[in-house]
């Protein structure tokens, strides 16, 4: 059953950066070659975090000169809002974002899956548990959590899955249907996609209201690659952070947790390596 086709494919070489468009990619086991191939560790608080801690991190950009293959990405350069572009490899990379962001990070490859330490989580900023993923979460007294329990046990010891820089899952897929979905419930709100990284954007025709979500537990082919749908993404403070030209919106997550308990987009792994393209049809399986 076509359940729609790719508008475009994106790719962020450094976890919370901004990221570039592609026309094509090869999906494999980690998703997309050189996607999150980067990150920051907090020099502050410690471990490896990203924009939920460290909003800055959004206004800056990144990309590829040297299209990453299957070994360790390359080099990729970073572009600060306001600055001069630098590379992850220049000696002084690690202080140029900090200067940028203002805030001491360094700036990590991916590091092999045995180095547990590296991916620990960091100090929490605040001592009660609940409280700090309520902050994480953006969620208010009153609002539920997401379940926790529907991610890989793994992520309440360690930033990522160890051997990873993502969040959960090696791709996330969110539909042009559930923005304008979004934006018809809450039409003071810009729910744009940068707001929500998806690695596959995609077009779902006239279907009405969050199609992806329905998806998760099955299996659909896209170009020459079989994707498992895994979960619903439970979404985060970082979708109402302002960065360039999109503002500071806490009223995005109080539509989403009344439209979609918080959630949006959907997480997906590859179970059949293959090339995508832009225009490709997604089937259900």
């Amino acid at each position: 059953m076509s359940a729609g086709t790719i508008r475009s494919i994106h790719r962020y070489p450094v976890k919370s950066l901004l990221g570039e468009s592609l026309d094509r990619a090869m999906l494999g086991a980690g998703g997309i070659p050189g996607d999150r191939a980067w990150a920051t560790r907090d020099e502050v608080r410690g471990g490896i975090r990203g924009a939920k801690k460290i909003p800055a991190l959004m206004d800056c950009a990144a990309r590829y000169l040297e299209e990453p293959g299957d070994g360790p990405a390359p080099a990729a350069e970073i572009t600060p809002r306001e600055g001069t572009a630098f590379l992850t490899s220049d000696p002084e990379a690690s202080q140029l974002l900090t200067k940028a962001i203002g805030h001491e990070v360094s700036l990590w490859p991916l590091l092999p899956a045995d180095q547990l330490e590296h991916y620990k989580r960091g100090a929490p900023d605040n001592p009660d548990f609940m409280e700090e993923l309520r902050e994480m979460f953006a969620r208010e007294p009153d609002e539920p959590l997401p379940d926790l329990g529907a991610f890989p046990p793994e992520l309440m010891e360690y930033e990522s899955p160890p051997g990873t820089y993502f969040d959960a899952y090696p791709l996330l897929l969110l539909s042009e249907n559930s923005l304008r979905a979004m934006a018809a419930a809450d039409n003071e709100s810009i729910f744009d996609a940068r707001r929500f990284r998806p690695n596959l954007l995609l077009d779902c025709g006239s279907e009405a209201g969050f199609p992806e979500h329905n998806w998760a537990g099955r299996r659909g082919r896209v170009g020459g690659a079989v994707l498992q749908f895994e979960l619903v993404c439970p979404r985060c403070v970082v979708t109402t952070h302002g960065f360039y030209d999109l503002p500071k919106d806490p009223t995005i997550m109080r539509a989403l947790v009344r439209e979609t308990g918080g959630n949006l987009g959907l997480y997906a792994s590859v179970v059949q390596p293959g090339a995508v393209f832009s225009g490709d049809e997604l089937v259900l399986e």
